[in-house]
């Protein structure tokens, strides 16, 4: 990233870390999180709408036209071919810019801004794009009374919200060096989560993670089909196949499933902070081991994920289950207490042959036995795991346990499974390790190479790991490096012995001038 870059980098984080300080004491800072994500959307579209129409009219000749100026009489002329092109529309009386010019005299300004964003809601009802707009601002309660206790408190946080992201130097969009929206959302969610524990980390995969996974599941593709995620959070890993590859190299767009309705809101605005096309993304919100939502649109040639760690499930408590085709070829299912397994093996199901499914999974899945080691010994016999990886800790917000990546394809060229020790692959970054971009590329590389090396990695074949009883801990196969200092016994016992030959040559000296001294 070039000088220019990193300072409007810069300039973004400090404008929106301003905004959450000024806002911060009576609410926390997570749940602030929706109105500002919320508001930064609005701006978004806003200007994402205007810009759209702005430039097809000033190609057509008009070279001063504004849709900001332009009347809603004539702009609602315009509403259905604008529904079709964008997937929404908005009344120029009701755009960002317009609206932030009056709101400190709006004395109604709460009810102003629900009514747009129903608004902006039901622009999208009976065409192809409701979907992607149904309840994408349930999360943004103007109403509620964290944000004060009166309707003229509440309306003045939100001024200060409307006035603080108005602020924020993202210039035209068009003209952008740097992804300005999606970075910003992104700032602010690894802002929250590194100060949410739990709650913040069970919503955000650190960019570099990411990037790891991401990497891990395209080596050798310059395009793909169409991108997974079965628990995919706000959409961040996603995303990184767009970043990765480029929006035009992912032919058939993202599709997702998330089980929170408040994470998959922030999915979706994800989606169109980035300049993802309605028409282009499909994000359900939904239990994905019990109710999968993509069925039409499997098998998937990129599939990352990190699931949540050993969450319980239905199980054997639901007698459909076993009968799942997404679990039945294991012949067990993954215990009700720990659901691991059942994500790992719905990735499986929707896999392409000549796909890659790479996906952060809890350590003990890779040793324990009953249920899970039966599993494990379903996906050596049929040779679906291509490598394990053995991450740093303290890599995720909320958690210090040191995490591993499974990586899943269903057409291998060996019967081996690569086993990787990347836990020195990091940095320290305050009470955090976090993986830089030459510690990525190391990793991809020993995993793209796919060979031994000692201390490091290890090409175990399938039948090794049968006899080891369907271990897939990366320790079993990769030694570590014994960093005790090395001491020659041989060395040390000459050294005692001249010392003890020593010693009694003083003592023999000592007892002589003591007998000189009794004479």
């Amino acid at each position: 990233m070039n000088n220019k870059n990193m300072k409007e980098r810069e300039e973004i984080h400090k404008a929106i870390w301003s905004i959450a300080d000024d806002l911060r004491g009576s609410v926390d800072g997570w749940d602030f999180k929706q109105y500002i994500l919320g508001i930064m959307f609005y701006r978004y579209i806003s200007e994402n709408i205007t810009n759209y129409i702005n430039e097809g009219e000033r190609r057509a000749g008009d070279t001063t036209f504004d849709y900001a100026k332009l009347t809603d009489e004539i702009a609602e002329t315009e509403r259905k071919n604008l529904v079709k092109e964008k997937g929404f529309f908005i009344l120029p009386s009701e755009l960002f810019c317009n609206i932030c010019k009056k709101a400190k005299e709006d004395e109604n300004l709460n009810e102003t801004l629900e009514k747009i964003f129903n608004n902006i809601e039901n622009s999208a009802t009976g065409s192809e794009s409701e979907d992607n707009f149904s309840g994408l601002f349930d999360d943004i309660d103007v109403n509620n009374n964290k944000l004060g206790a009166t309707v003229t408190k509440r309306n003045e946080k939100l001024v200060k919200i409307l006035d603080g992201i108005a602020n924020i130097n993202l210039g035209k969009y068009q003209d952008n060096n740097i992804d300005a929206f999606g970075d910003a959302y992104e700032f602010l969610m690894s802002m929250y989560a590194s100060n949410a524990g739990k709650s913040g980390g069970e919503f955000y995969t650190p960019q570099e993670v990411s990037e790891l996974l991401t990497k891990l599941a395209i080596v050798g593709k310059k395009s793909v089909n169409k991108v997974y995620d079965p628990a995919c959070g706000s959409g961040s890993l996603l995303l990184k196949s767009e970043k990765i590859l480029g929006k035009e190299n992912v032919i058939n767009g993202f599709y997702g499933q998330e089980i929170n309705i408040t994470t998959y809101n922030l999915c979706r605005i994800n989606m169109f902070l980035h300049d993802i096309g309605y028409d282009k993304f499909d994000i359900a919100c939904e239990d994905t081991l019990i109710s999968p939502q993509h069925w039409d649109n499997e098998p998937f040639d990129v599939i990352v994920s990190n699931p949540p760690y050993s969450i319980k499930w239905a199980g054997d408590e639901n007698s459909l289950l076993i009968n799942d085709t997404r679990y039945s070829p294991a012949g067990v299912l993954a215990p009700k207490s720990k659901a691991d397994f059942a994500f790992i093996m719905h990735s499986l199901s929707w896999l392409a042959e000549n796909g890659t499914a790479s996906i952060v999974c809890f350590p003990g899945i890779l040793y324990r036995g009953g249920a899970e080691q039966k599993i494990r010994k379903y996906l050596i016999d049929n040779n679906f795991v291509d490598c394990i990886i053995q991450l740093p800790d303290n890599l995720f917000f909320g958690t210090s346990i040191a995490t591993c990546i499974m990586v899943l394809k269903k057409s291998k060229n060996d019967n081996s499974t690569l086993f990787i020790d990347a836990t020195k692959e990091c940095v320290k970054v305050t009470n955090n390790n976090k993986l830089t971009d030459e510690n990525i590329d190391n990793i991809v590389k020993i995993f793209t190479d796919r060979t031994d090396i000692e201390y490091v990695a290890k090409l175990v074949s399938n039948k090794e790991i049968e006899e080891n009883d369907y271990n897939l801990s990366v320790s079993t196969y990769v030694e570590k490096e014994d960093t005790r200092e090395k001491i020659d016994i041989v060395e040390l016992n000459k050294e005692i012995e001249e010392i003890v030959a020593r010693e009694q040559v003083l003592r023999d000296e000592i007892n002589k001038i003591i007998s000189e001294i009794e004479v």
